[in-house]
């Protein structure tokens, strides 16, 4: 993942212990930086082609957005990391068929977006002036890291109806335990990081590191959750989807699929069209099993 990683840990595993605070700011700016930058493949054009763009600032960076639709009847579509808006467009032509109006955006440091790296925080503040754009969502819809970031924001002050999550990040902890562990740095780096975190990215809100997990006060959701996940899924293990919907309780379903991975899950057919089927829907999930299990239609994972 890193070319540099037995110079970048010995490097900071050295800093930290005499200087805390630079230790801590550098790991930081390596854990928010994306792997490269996704381009629209030829399946996405169409949909992006026929999007209105705009854009929005925050902290100093050019975010580009995306909306189809007259505008009634919002959905929020979040990409994850090292990917882009248009890997949701499947979701996005099947909203717009049923007469909703999508909402997308690129994340700093992704796809036409400016800057070179992102984070939680700043994901929140998009979410936050989209949904001040555009109104209350209908449901929000969300990739891997992008379910992570759009819990954070749901659970403060942004407001949806309903909740779909694919190949989902639940837990914080374990992107900072995959981050320590790949470049082996000592768990001082990380508490240097978490102190950079809460003293320079959010200084005004005392312990936010602990409020980035999906589990950390779940009920200020409110909205019912249903969850996709491939049991084949080799960037986010299939545990992170189960606690999730064990954080959320009985608002939660699971659909555990087989063959699809982590990204072609986004363009599984019958994916698709049940996640669309619930975010459309006006009940919640009273008549439905807690854990659903079936075959995706790819042979293989990816």
């Amino acid at each position: 993942m890193y070319p540099m990683a037995p110079l970048i840990r010995t490097a900071l595993n050295g800093m930290v212990r005499v200087a805390p605070g630079p230790a801590g700011r550098w790991a930081f700016h390596l854990f928010v930086r994306p792997l490269g930058r996704a381009k629209v493949k030829p399946g996405e054009q169409a949909v992006l082609a026929a999007a209105r763009t705009g854009t929005l600032r925050v902290r100093g960076k050019e975010v580009v957005t995306y909306a189809w639709g007259d505008g009634r009847r919002p959905v929020l579509l979040v990409h994850g990391w090292s990917s882009r808006a248009s890997r949701l467009g499947a979701f996005a032509e099947e909203l717009l068929a049923r007469g909703y109006s999508p909402v997308a955006f690129d994340g700093p440091g992704h796809g036409e977006s400016s800057g070179r790296a992102t984070n939680i925080v700043e994901y929140r503040e998009i979410i936050r002036q989209l949904h001040a754009r555009h109104g209350d969502f209908e449901a929000v819809v969300a990739h891997s890291f992008g379910v992570l970031a759009s819990l954070f924001a749901l659970r403060d002050g942004v407001r949806t109806a309903r909740f779909v999550g694919l190949g989902g990040v639940g837990s914080f902890a374990m992107l900072m335990e995959g981050f320590r562990a790949g470049l082996g740095l000592d768990d001082r780096v990380v508490r240097a990081m978490r102190g950079y975190v809460e003293g320079h990215l959010a200084p005004g809100e005392p312990g936010i590191w602990d409020r980035f997990g999906a589990d950390h006060a779940p009920e200020e959701l409110g909205a019912p959750v249903l969850l996709f996940h491939d049991e084949g899924d080799d960037m986010v293990p299939l545990a992170q989807a189960r606690f999730l919907a064990r954080a959320h309780g009985g608002r939660a379903r699971l659909v555990v699929t087989r063959g699809l991975g982590h990204r072609r899950i986004l363009t599984d057919p019958e994916v698709v069209a049940e996640a669309v089927e619930f975010a459309t829907a006006g009940s919640g999930l009273a008549t439905e099993p807690a854990v659903g299990t079936r075959q995706g239609v790819s042979p293989t994972g990816w």
